[in-house]
């Protein structure tokens, strides 16, 4: 697939760096195109959670594109012909601060954007046009050019404040899918609950998987 047809992954401060990491992994070992910007508290997050240094100046994809899917992921080798990743060629990076990036611009093509996780500063950017940041500004021009923007919030509990900004994003068109993962697809680790909010995030997108049983499903 083309990069003019990317998908846009905002990377932002709320906790759940790993439903990105899974997220960012499923699309490039499926052969998308991804263009991936990365707050500053997002790289904390990453840190925090996952113990992985990311340099947003100096960006390396191998910090957060694997090479291989792990032998034994075997929703994933069932949804994709599994195929080795050239990171260079599949993942574009920009700097929070680069708004001279092609996603800053309606006339860059995209597939959709998804905001995995989406803070609640980065929420309350997106739903009063801030665009403090490359990502809050894509997700601004996703909006505006009626394009698909998948807000994947990660919070508990809920301020008015909170809720009503998710209110005003989807009321502009968002599609507000916060990561609450179901129980009733056989879950038998923490991945099945990983994979559960991904492959919802894929749903959104079009993307085929096999990532998770879907509700009355025998699979």
């Amino acid at each position: 697939m083309s990069a003019a047809s990317a998908i846009v992954l905002g990377i932002t401060g709320a906790s759940g760096a790993v439903y990105a990491r899974r997220l960012l992994n499923v699309l490039i070992h499926a052969g998308y195109h991804v263009d991936l910007s990365i707050s500053e508290s997002g790289r904390a997050v990453w840190l925090q959670e996952l113990n992985v240094e990311l340099d947003l100046d100096d960006f390396d994809p191998a910090s957060i594109v694997t090479t291989k899917p792990a032998a034994a992921d075997k929703r994933l080798a069932a949804t994709i012909e599994l195929n080795e990743p050239t990171a260079a060629g599949q993942l574009r990076y920009f700097h929070y601060k680069n708004f001279l990036a092609p996603i800053a611009s309606g006339s860059a093509i995209s597939r959709g954007m998804v905001v995995c996780p989406c803070s609640g500063g980065t929420l309350s950017g997106v739903v009063h046009g801030a665009s403090d940041t490359l990502i809050e500004r894509a997700a601004d021009v996703h909006l505006k050019e009626r394009r698909k923007l998948i807000l994947v919030p990660r919070e508990t509990p809920l301020s008015l404040i909170y809720l009503d900004n998710l209110r005003r994003a989807a009321e502009a068109g968002a599609v507000v899918l916060p990561a609450m993962p179901g129980w009733y697809h056989g879950v038998q680790s923490l991945d099945d609950l990983i994979d559960f909010i991904v492959a919802r995030i894929l749903d959104q997108l079009e993307v085929p998987h096999a990532l998770m049983r879907r509700w009355g499903s025998d699979d």
